[in-house]
């Protein structure tokens, strides 16, 4: 398992009536020790980072929008429940089945970038995505305990998209 790469895959764009929407799945990152470690009190946290920039023709692009967010993991060995919470969507999530505790670890379905308003039909975009497990997954002390700290350390490269609005 530590051959594997987390990676974003599914990663597009779409938009509603009013906002720009972000969708994207974290794949191959749980790995058998993390599983061990989750059935036996240790959280894990996702940390999430999207930004969108205007290209700018021979300037840097100008980001002008930022966000991170979290997902945090926990099991609750005495229901044998695992809860997932999302900060982006404000919830949390209760699920018995640990394919689904994944699943809503690792999605991002529909998250608001920014008003379709802020932006300009005439411009490009590039839209980026990263996720990493946090830092702070790890209790102080821990890694002198628990002998698999190379999984723990997992962070995707920058995934792209380039945007242009059809208004």
């Amino acid at each position: 398992s530590y051959g594997q790469e987390a990676t974003i895959s599914d990663f597009t764009a779409a938009n509603s009536e009013d906002n720009l929407l972000l969708y994207l799945t974290v794949s191959d990152w749980f790995t058998e020790d993390m599983e061990a470690a989750i059935h036996n009190g240790i959280p894990i946290t996702f940390v999430f980072s999207i930004d969108l920039s205007v290209k700018k023709n021979k300037w840097p692009d100008k980001k002008i929008s930022e966000h991170e967010f979290n997902h945090v993991m926990e099991y609750d060995s005495l229901k044998k429940q695992y809860r997932i919470h999302r900060n982006e969507k404000g919830d949390s999530k209760v699920t018995s089945s640990l394919e689904e505790a994944k699943k809503l670890m690792s999605e991002i379905n529909g998250f608001k970038v920014l008003r379709l308003d802020d932006l300009d039909s005439k411009r490009s975009y590039t839209l980026r995505a990263k996720a990493k497990l946090a830092r702070k997954t790890m209790p102080l002390y821990a890694h002198y305990l628990i002998p698999f700290s190379s999984p723990w350390n997992f962070e995707t490269k920058w995934q792209k998209l380039t945007l242009r609005l059809a208004l």
